[in-house]
């Protein structure tokens, strides 16, 4: 009873912490872990095990060679074709390339590589397109195994329940069927999207830039002389001296005449650049300074998120410096150092020459700036990568390999190919969502010891007796969708499994459909920027509000709904 008590608490405080607190999630599953640890609802034994889990170890390594995939060129070549001056013809090229593709690679790089080309675009509004190109990416990433984590992570769960996991090609039939009606589901209600425009950003919007007189005091003097670093809402980012750019500036580099002081922070704060001597204001040229901006969007759990700029140590950090930031569509003025970072954010960045080199880009940021990390593979790695792949999923269909052996020698492939390197691999190991999946499979070995899942599992069976299965399938299927729109997906996953894995046991049926009715409803992230990392990176590209999110993914939630609830009774059958 004790033990019992002790798990519940546990669960709670975990459910609790991932939906009312801004903490990382690994952190909450990780110490929850070590609560049940401690307190003796598992052994040593049993969190070594879940920690080397064949599943998990497969997700990792499948993760790792989607590092590989993503460099692969075919979405790039193929991107420039996908918009027409149609908006429905564009729409489905769109939505259709984007689903084929998040189904074999991670579906935040598909979103990353195409969200350019729909800024780019000289058609339609780009908050015409960017929704439902995160909506494609995720209802692509339904049909594969390796199409989104979130499938991994059910999965690997599976594997440590029933020495089994899912095959490569178990969602198909239901994510091709969800997915072609939520294409269509989104052509026919797009009026629902909001009008936007699809101007880019005007540079002007974040800088100030004044040139220094000939007969200027400041000639000769030091940045930190001239007390150009004092200043209260504005920064000195860079200097433009002819055609060079000096970025970022030391406080003891000299003013000459005819420099260019480009400055970011709170532009409307201009007077305060009044009082130095021989400083003329601007409009900025978007010339040399316009090739060295990018914009940036931050990552979910991102190192950086729940900082601000100064205690981020950003410049040393990343070799940039932040010029403006966006967030729900809106640019933040005001100083911006002291601006908390938050996941979603959209940043306009001054980057230095070495900004391209640092090994913690892609753990903060998607860069959405096609020269920046710009993929250089080969034809013939294209072709032999390509073929590789091909090739594992047929073996992994047919039996004939384990899914394990096959990825683990793709990686292989590509690490001697050239395609991926040690130090990319080091850098981009999931070191966290490995403690996520591991923490979770050990809470849920403490649930089972503790008799919890069994207690839950029954409680809910004589509830729901009366309904019978079908209704106990669509209550798991809910409660998951419940959980991923308030969290984030994987948590959900985590969460909801062990429920439904004793719910199918305690009414004697096959655990398959509740398990899909897990993988399905944590997919479902269609209501809110949150839920889902892409719906959050196309938040401020395309200006949208939290409401838009609910009025446009509201048709494509309940379609998606219906079908699943629907069709994975029938595909995988109760008995």
């Amino acid at each position: 009873m004790l033990d019992q008590l002790l798990v519940a608490g546990i669960f709670a405080a975990l459910l609790i912490c991932l939906i009312f607190t801004n903490w990382p999630a690994v952190w909450i599953f990780v110490c929850a872990m070590l609560v049940a640890y401690f307190g003796g609802l598992v052994e040593t034994a049993e969190v070594l095990d879940k920690a080397s889990n064949t599943g998990v170890i497969t997700l990792v390594l499948l993760l790792l060679v989607s590092i590989g995939l993503e460099k692969l060129s075919w979405l790039t070549r193929l991107s420039h074709k996908l918009i027409v001056p149609s908006y429905a013809g564009s729409l489905l090229r769109l939505g259709g390339a984007t689903a084929l593709f998040s189904a074999f690679v991670n579906n935040t790089a598909v979103v990353a590589t195409l969200a350019h080309t729909v800024r780019s675009n000289r058609h339609h509004p780009v908050s015409k397109l960017l929704l439902p190109l995160s909506y494609a990416a995720i209802l692509g990433g339904t049909m594969t195994l390796i199409g989104t984590s979130t499938n991994l992570i059910v999965s690997s769960f599976l594997e440590d329940a029933t020495g089994q996991g899912l095959a490569f090609f178990d969602f198909l039939y239901v994510g091709v069927s969800v997915t072609v009606a939520g294409l269509i589901v989104i052509l026919l209600f797009s009026r629902l999207l909001p009008q936007g425009s699809s101007e880019k950003i005007d540079i002007n919007e974040y800088v100030i830039e004044a040139e220094v007189s000939e007969v200027s005091q400041l000639i000769g003097k030091t940045i930190l002389e001239n007390k150009l670093r004092d200043l209260e809402d504005l920064f000195l980012v860079e200097i433009v001296r002819g055609n060079y750019l000096i970025s970022p500036v030391a406080p003891q580099e000299r003013i000459r005449a005819g420099d260019k002081l480009i400055f970011s922070g709170d532009i409307n704060r201009v007077q305060a650049l009044e009082s130095f001597d021989g400083l003329r204001l601007f409009a900025v040229e978007e010339g040399l300074l316009q090739e060295n901006m990018i914009e940036v969007i931050v990552m979910p759990n991102a190192t950086i998120e729940g900082q601000t700029v100064k205690e981020s140590a950003f410049r040393s950090v990343f070799d940039a410096a932040v010029v403006g930031m966006r967030r729900g569509g809106k640019r933040l003025s005001g100083k911006l150092g002291n601006i908390t970072i938050q996941a979603g954010d959209s940043m306009m960045l001054a980057v230095g020459p070495d900004f391209n080199e640092r090994k913690n880009l892609d753990k903060n940021f998607v860069v959405i700036n096609e020269s920046v990390g710009e993929i250089k593979t080969t034809p013939t790695q294209n072709y032999i990568v390509t073929g590789a792949l091909l090739l594992v999923v047929t073996l992994a269909t047919l039996e004939i390999v384990p899914l394990i052996k096959g990825v683990a020698g793709l990686l292989a492939l590509m690490l001697m190919l050239g395609v991926v390197g040690g130090g990319e691999l080091r850098r981009r190991f999931p070191f966290e969502l490995w403690l996520i999946i591991a923490s979770a499979l050990t809470l849920s070995q403490a649930l089972t010891n503790a008799g919890l899942v069994e207690l839950i599992a029954d409680g809910l069976h004589s509830n729901l007796s009366v309904l019978g299965p079908y209704a106990a399938l669509a209550g798991i299927y809910f409660g998951t969708l419940i959980l991923t729109e308030m969290m984030t997906n994987n948590a959900a996953a985590a969460l909801a499994f062990p429920v439904a894995f004793g719910l199918a046991e305690s009414y004697g049926v096959s655990f398959m459909p509740f398990v899909m009715a897990v993988a399905y409803g944590a997919s479902a992230s269609f209501l809110t920027p949150y839920g889902y990392t892409t719906n959050l990176m196309v938040q401020n590209l395309g200006g949208y509000q939290f409401g838009d999110y609910t009025r446009a993914g509201l048709p494509v939630s309940l379609v998606y709904s219906a079908l699943v609830i629907l069709l994975i009774p029938r595909i995988f059958p109760f008995q």
